[in-house]
């Protein structure tokens, strides 16, 4: 079945563009004829035509903006022109009549002006320079936001100008002057009871606390809470999830945790945590940190604001990634600059000595994926009537390899395989960034999805959902858990408000409802069918335990599923035979290597189903060994002595620099004389 067509957005805007023009030109002209129907019309276009900027084109807003024609002057123009209008619909001396409405509708568009500006200022004393999250700051006389209405010029217009702009319209069919003045009159005091909200806000005790009172607050959380071990983060909304996955491990770690992000809108894309989120936007705020009991940093990723705080000689830094796989970023030459480098297992610590990207192998530490105790082992071949596929490629990546994805060159062809076999479930759990940096593999994604859908409308037989009714009842508790309900108009400063200190137990609550969550969300899918899986719910992991196979691509997707031992297939869509694919990707020597058209699915389902005809078995239990590491002492264990050592090197280092500090050099701490003029005498030989 054909994909629909998608809109055109750039033929969309220029008509919406075009409409607003030609209402604006007839209003023009039917205030220079005078024609009042045609400037009831024109106005009533142009007023409508604004409100579908607001609701559905805000891109259009920006072209006009930048053209010098944003909303205040469109909506002067639009009065002016009506009074243009009513000035020519009567005698010569209606100049007279109409000057106080002028005066008034001025008087209006000045206040207008005013409000702007007072909400820069009420928006400036919201901008704490430090945000936080799961952390008691009522101390910062924290309250809530300004009305939205208040905070965007251009909404505030079109509802506080719109009393004048239908009160002028009014005035045209009879020539009612008292109609404008009405309008004008409300508008006026619409903002004057807006200024006023504002002015209110601007009190001495009405305004959060200043830029150097939550300065002093923050160094004494710090000083108070004293953190040992935290998890730094910086990146893009869409990367969130590299730091989310680390948060239990975090959360297991002995000692006293906290999260450290830079960008603001990052404090929301956390996931569910009763660990302290602290957001400092500024470098300045950030060297706080250096005076803090703050030990060990771990770095999931790098961006550009990670060299900002590797100058904090105070902390130890450690890299751990966001996943491992056999791609250069997993040894990018960027890890020389942390202390040490946590990897899973053996295979990491190969992968960079082999790179030689300046990493010692001395600051290499295999602490395992702690992620991973939830993955629940191999336990045979199907038993149901179905074997459950999941099929999670990776994106595209930066670099434009086509070994990166297989979506482009092999998605199709592998699904179709999947779909032919009626005796498979398909889970299709795309990367989050697919398409993001190549348009080809975000139009094959949707192609994929179509194939699923299409297959699900064909597939007969029983496929009633069982359990809605409780997975309904645990999605709702799940939600309540770990999402936090705001107002529309909700700021950053309202949302530390809302957010405060976790209640006790919360953390062990929203890991039950997580795990009953899942297991109703399985419970309750149709028998047989295909999902197509996007969400954050259900997780990974949680895929990993339903899947009997997995297909995927050279990614850390692949080095985790091994923990389960089952079988899995790598498609090789990167044009070297196999055996040379096999040999530059040390995570694919036990995988079933897939080619782009996908002739391998048969067979691989056959081994799957069979494991007597499984030959890859012991292979995958020897690569995990090599991939992960041992499984005893568990992952969290290990990963917790990194952390003890890492912490105990960091108060090591600080000794050693108190001692030499506090330590008596020659020439240094003896104060100079100085002879009779006051200058220094030479030091004695």
């Amino acid at each position: 079945m054909p994909l629909p067509l998608p809109r055109p957005p750039a033929l969309l805007k220029g008509l919406v563009a075009i409409v607003l023009a030609a209402a604006f030109a007839a209003q023009a002209v039917a205030a220079l004829l005078p024609h009042v129907p045609l400037l009831l019309a024109a106005t009533t276009v142009s007023l409508a035509t604004e409100g579908v900027l607001y609701r559905w084109q805000r891109g259009v807003l920006a072209l006009f903006a930048k053209s010098h024609a944003d909303i205040t002057v469109r909506h002067v123009l639009r009065d002016l022109l009506l009074v243009v209008g009513l000035l020519r619909l009567g005698e010569q001396d209606r100049e007279t009549v109409y000057a106080p409405l002028v005066a008034g509708l001025l008087a209006f568009y000045v206040l207008h002006c005013a409000i702007q500006a007072v909400s820069v200022l009420v928006r400036r004393t919201r901008t704490l320079p430090v945000v936080t999250r799961n952390i008691d700051a009522s101390a910062l006389r924290l309250s809530k936001a300004p009305s939205v209405l208040l905070r965007r010029p251009g909404h505030r217009l079109l509802v506080f100008g719109l009393p004048a702009t239908a009160g002028l319209l009014a005035a045209a069919p009879g020539d009612r002057p008292v109609y404008a003045a009405a309008g004008i009159a409300l508008s006026l005091a619409l903002a004057l009871t807006g200024l006023g909200a504002l002015l209110f806000r601007l009190l001495p005790g009405r305004r959060p606390a200043g830029e150097q009172e939550v300065l002093d607050w923050f160094d004494a959380w710090l000083a108070e809470y004293r953190p040992t071990v935290g998890l730094y983060f910086s990146g893009g909304a869409s990367s969130a999830y590299q730091a989310n996955m680390w948060l239990e491990p975090l959360a297991k770690t002995e000692g006293k945790p906290v999260i450290v992000l830079r960008e603001r809108f990052m404090v929301q894309k956390i996931a569910a945590t009763d660990i302290p989120i602290v957001c400092l936007p500024k470098v300045s705020t950030l060297m706080r940190l250096e005076h803090s009991t703050l030990q060990i940093l771990i770095h999931p990723s790098n961006s550009g604001k990670t060299s900002q705080v590797l100058r904090i000689p105070t902390i130890r830094h450690t890299f751990v990634n966001h996943g491992e796989s056999d791609k250069l970023s997993s040894c990018n030459p960027y890890a020389k600059a942390y202390d040490e480098v946590w990897v899973a297992g053996p295979a990491a610590r190969e992968r960079y000595a082999l790179a030689e990207v300046g990493v010692e192998d001395k600051d290499v530490v295999e602490t395992g994926r702690p992620q991973l105790d939830s993955v629940r082992p191999y336990a045979g071949p199907p038993t149901g009537t179905y074997t459950t596929v999941l099929y999670a490629p990776t994106w595209e990546g930066w670099d434009g390899n086509p070994g990166n994805t297989s979506v482009i060159a092999a998605g199709e062809n592998l699904v179709r395989a999947l779909l032919a076999d009626p005796g498979v479930r398909l889970l299709y759990k795309p990367h989050p960034l697919t398409g993001s940096v190549d348009p080809r593999a975000g139009a094959a994604d949707l192609r994929v999805r179509e194939l699923i859908r299409a297959a699900n409308r064909e597939r007969t037989g029983a496929r009633r959902p069982t359990g809605s009714a409780e997975l309904a009842r645990l999605t709702e508790e799940l939600d309540r858990l770990t999402t936090t309900a705001f107002r529309a108009g909700a700021d950053t400063v309202e949302r530390m408000r809302v957010q405060s200190a976790p209640e006790p137990g919360r953390a062990e609550a929203v890991a039950r409802a997580t795990a009953a969550w899942e297991e109703a969300n399985w419970a309750s899918l149709p028998e047989g069918e295909h999902q197509i899986i996007t969400d954050a719910r259900p997780a990974l992991y949680s895929c990993f335990n339903v899947a009997d196979l997995l297909i995927s691509d050279v990614s850390s997707v692949i080095s985790d599923f091994l923990t389960s031992e089952k079988p899995y297939a790598v498609a090789n869509t990167s044009g070297l035979p196999e055996e040379a694919f096999r040999t530059a990707f040390p995570t694919v020597a036990a995988a079933t290597v897939l080619t782009p058209d996908a002739a391998g699915v048969p067979g691989l389902l056959e081994t799957v189903r069979h494991p007597e005809k499984d030959d890859l078995a012991e292979a995958r239990a020897a690569l995990k060994l090599r991939l992960l590491g041992p499984a005893d002492p568990p992952s969290q264990e290990r990963f917790n002595a990194a952390v003890r050592a890492l912490c105990e090197e960091a108060r090591a280092h600080r000794a050693r620099v108190a001692e030499r500090l506090t330590a008596e050099l020659p020439g240094q701490r003896t104060q100079p004389a100085s002879d009779g003029a006051g200058l220094p005498t030479a030091a004695p030989r």
